[in-house]
């Protein structure tokens, strides 16, 4: 399967696990979508733990335009203040709509655990057909000298009651906005 392929199938079963799942042209767009939905759902900060310079150079820019504050490292010293969660997942399994980061960083922990909205930015280059297919990005990952953690991310926080009621945002963000960069 080509990439478009992948980006497809991924895309629908994330959709199926209550992610909002959108196509982006660049990093620099899916920067500027995070920052108009954090404006949109009234919130002022943003949090985008565990980006390489570059991509967070851009997302900078992006926040200072937009009036939003960038959450620093240490995020523990805040962590009530973070609003949106930014990442760039290492990879996904496109079988389950599964998001896999890197989350070795106590920051990646704290700002996907406690914002209201996390937003993920994924090339569809990055996207697995399977976890089987996932194993060596997998291995990469926890098998390294440091200490590892890997989350896997499907879809938005949700639980049930014991009457089958559905509640989003219990043990995590309510809303989870996917965007793929092909």
């Amino acid at each position: 399967m080509d990439h478009s392929d992948m980006a497809r199938i991924m895309t629908e079963n994330a959709k199926k696990a209550h992610a909002i799942v959108a196509k982006s042209d660049s990093f620099a767009h899916a920067c500027r979508q995070a920052a108009a939905l954090t404006l949109e759902r009234k919130g002022k900060t943003l949090a985008a733990p565990g980006l390489k310079k570059d991509r967070l150079k851009v997302l900078k820019g992006v926040c200072h335009d937009a009036g939003l504050t960038l959450c620093e490292s240490p995020l523990r010293d805040d962590p009530e203040n973070i609003h949106t969660a930014f990442t760039v997942a290492d990879f996904a399994i496109a079988k389950t709509g599964t998001l896999a980061l890197d989350s070795a960083s106590e920051d990646v922990r704290i700002a996907t655990m406690l914002a209201e909205i996390h937003v993920a930015v994924l090339w569809a280059a990055d996207i697995q057909a399977d976890s089987v297919a996932a194993k060596g990005k997998i291995n990469r990952i926890l098998k390294r000298d440091e200490p590892s953690y890997l989350a896997f991310v499907t879809g938005p926080s949700r639980t049930a009651d014991i009457e089958r009621e559905l509640t989003l945002g219990a043990h995590g963000p309510r809303e989870l906005r996917l965007f793929i960069i092909e």
